[in-house]
């Protein structure tokens, strides 16, 4: 798993939208104009996603690579290092369940708008 197979699974999800940030070096991925992944250019093998705050703790225990959102909220963002113990997959189921949770939290005209695309 590398940066260009992650943009391009972040991209492929229904209505992701991309944006570089050139000062941060990163690479920031929205879903109804609020950020659900962020990959950094110079880490080369981080993602930081947005988690259930239950389930980021089972997951912070369970895997050496996945530790509290690098500069993001503790509670609700996970750093996901996918060349450590992590595996592809749950790379992303985690990346699935990110965009999941900002979904589900946008409006329901904009969330049936996105169902549409």
């Amino acid at each position: 798993m590398n940066n260009e197979s992650l943009h391009k699974l972040c991209l492929s999800l229904p209505g992701a939208t991309h944006d570089h940030k050139v000062d941060w070096q990163s690479h920031w991925y929205y879903i109804g104009g609020k950020l659900f992944a962020i990959i950094g250019e110079k880490s080369g093998s981080m993602i930081i996603l947005k988690c259930d705050p239950y389930r980021a703790e089972e997951l912070r225990e369970q895997y050496e690579g996945i530790t509290p959102g690098y500069h993001m909220n503790k509670t609700h963002w996970n750093s996901v290092y996918y060349d450590s113990d992590v595996e592809e997959e749950t790379v992303e189921a985690l990346i699935q369940h990110s965009y999941e949770l900002v979904l589900k939290k946008l409006p329901k005209k904009v969330q049936m708008e996105l169902k549409q695309i």
